[in-house]
């Protein structure tokens, strides 16, 4: 419940507090006074949009703050704790500022918090109906939110069954879809990863077999080369002309002999005389490795070099699809099994989710079956309270139908299509509210709807704005009458023209205005025992102080008494 509200320098209101309380308030004053501004107010407190325009001229900025009496353990508590917000003895400040240049700035519980923390609170807290609001009825989400709020704990516990049937189902659904289309992809996956791994072995590739190759490439491209060098390395080593000693084992040999001759005359040749024979020994072990490597040379080359190519582009065809290294093809091998195993687990996985969803559907349908039957059963009553509240209003030849109808596709809140339909009379048939409805029978049946789901769920505040527009005499009297019933379970707060409305107030508060110059200042003043009867007359007639309006005044409030 909103205890106060207090206002700064918004539109025309240059400073004014609001005492609301309990109750049905009311808000009167003429045309031009502020009352909109006040609505405004309300609003940016519960987090609409701001409007740097709607700042009071020569004023830097637009402050309103309003003082709320909430539970401390509900889930608004709970909300603006977990916002960082602080709730005194059950007391909940909720103010909004908005400077000229546009920034807003909002304070839930004493500290800074987002704008959508005010609506997220405000839906929480109060109700407001406007012009655009009984468009908003129109909608068959809003007949729909109605129509389950007056059904209450049966449709939500209902609705609760169904939610989480239907969470569950959409979970798995998806899961399902997703493994099914990443089997597609998986399984595409896996018949490359066959492909891949039969070329492989088809190539059956050797760790460090294309260093060898490349090896082989360059000795064999260069086999003429190479022979005729090692051909004069092995003629200088080991020459196999007859004559005068010119190869190094010759020289050696010849050297050998020189110094064995004179050996006897000096042992310390003797030394000299091994190594030659070592050096000899060796030389001749390097000409038989030249004779060898120009054995294996004089081979076919030229065709052996035609393989060793021949195999090197089928092993670079293998690097450039899986390398980008020999070995890394290899390694291919292993990881390319593991990984067709791991590709391979997921049929078990789908057959338990086909088998899940196929019990969650049916679950679902069961749920959502339920579902309509209580909103069926509910509609039927809907109707006829909401109908008994027209003829009280002033519509005595009209009634509400509901129809629930069923989708062919489920949806967060079940399967079904409601719809308001308004015969406005015997003769004529259901129209939807929005093609057979004038804005005063919208305001009527809006508050009939609002009356009758009250005594079943009823809202902390509701504020209505205007919603006598349109209606007069009788009718007025009875939307007056309906509204301080509302007020026996929710703060109802209304902006009005209307003395057959104000009548009913337990609070009534004027909008006035006075001219300082230039610039008109509005202000809110709570009026009692003459004042009241003065501004009931002004609205009656537009003269506070004629007797006759004085007269009617007080008659009015004198009937809302007694009713």
């Amino acid at each position: 419940m909103i205890e106060e509200i207090s206002i700064r320098n918004l539109g025309v209101i240059g400073e004014a507090v609001l005492p609301l309380g309990a109750g049905l308030t009311v808000l009167t004053g003429e045309t031009g006074a502020g009352k909109t501004m006040v609505v405004t107010a309300l609003g940016l407190l519960l987090g609409d949009r701001a409007d740097a325009q709607a700042i009071r001229s020569g004023a830097k900025q637009a402050v309103v703050e309003g003082r709320w009496v909430i539970d401390d353990t509900g889930p608004v508590a709970e909300r603006v704790r977990d916002a960082g917000g602080d709730i005194d003895d059950g007391e909940l400040i909720l103010g909004r500022s908005v400077s000229s240049e546009g920034r807003s700035r909002a304070v839930v519980g004493g500290r800074s918090a987002p704008i959508s923390v005010l609506t997220e609170v405000g839906q929480q807290l109060v109700v407001v109906h406007g012009q655009s609001d009984q468009l908003r009825l129109k909608s068959s989400i809003a007949q729909r939110d109605a129509l389950d709020r007056f059904a209450g704990s049966e449709l939500g516990t209902a609705l609760a069954a169904y939610t989480d049937a239907y969470d569950r189902w959409r979970a798995a659904s998806s899961e399902l879809a997703m493994l099914a289309e990443e089997r597609d992809r998986r399984a595409r996956e896996a018949d490359g990863l066959r492909v891949a791994m039969a070329e492989i072995e088809a190539a059956a590739p050797r760790a460090g077999e294309d260093d060898e190759l490349a090896a082989s490439a360059e000795r064999l491209a260069n086999a003429e080369d190479l022979r005729l060098a090692a051909a004069q390395a092995h003629e200088h080593v080991s020459s196999e002309d007859i004559g005068e000693p010119h190869d190094v084992i010759g020289l050696l040999d010849a050297a050998r002999r020189q110094l064995e001759r004179v050996s006897a005359h000096d042992p310390a040749l003797q030394p000299v005389i091994d190594a030659l024979r070592d050096a000899s020994y060796l030389a001749v072990d390097v000409s038989g490795q030249l004779a060898a490597y120009l054995g294996d040379l004089d081979a076919d080359s030229a065709r052996e070099l035609e393989a060793v190519q021949e195999r090197r582009a089928e092993l670079a065809t293998i690097v450039r699809k899986y390398g980008p290294t020999i070995d890394d093809a290899i390694a291919y091998l292993d990881t390319g099994s593991a990984r067709l195993l791991e590709l391979d687990s997921d049929s078990d996985r789908i057959e338990q989710l086909h088998e899940q969803v196929v019990q969650d559907a049916a679950a679902v349908a069961d749920l959502a079956a339920r579902l309509t039957a209580v909103r069926v059963t509910h509609a039927e009553k809907l109707s006829a309270a909401v109908t008994t509240e027209l003829a009280a209003l002033a519509m005595a030849n009209a009634s509400l139908h509901i129809e629930v109808t069923e989708r062919a596709d489920f949806a967060p809140h079940g399967r079904d299509q409601v719809a308001f339909l308004l015969k406005p009379h015997s003769g004529a048939d259901p129209r939807p509210l929005g093609k057979g409805a004038s804005g005063g029978e919208l305001s009527r049946v809006m508050l009939a709807i609002e009356v009758v789901v009250a005594g079943a769920d009823p809202v902390p505040t509701f504020i209505f704005d205007e919603v006598d527009a349109g209606v007069g005499g009788a009718s007025a009297i009875e939307i007056g009458r309906r509204l301080a019933s509302l007020a026996r379970t929710s703060q109802v707060i209304v902006v009005t023209h209307l003395a057959q409305v104000a009548a009913f107030a337990t609070n009534h508060l004027r909008v006035a205005k006075s001219d300082g110059g230039s610039v008109t200042a509005s202000s809110v003043e709570r009026l009692d025992g003459d004042d009241r009867v003065a501004e009931m007359a002004r609205l009656l007639s537009g003269l506070p102080d004629s007797d006759s309006g004085l007269t009617h005044a007080r008659e009015l409030i004198e009937l809302a008494t007694a009713s």
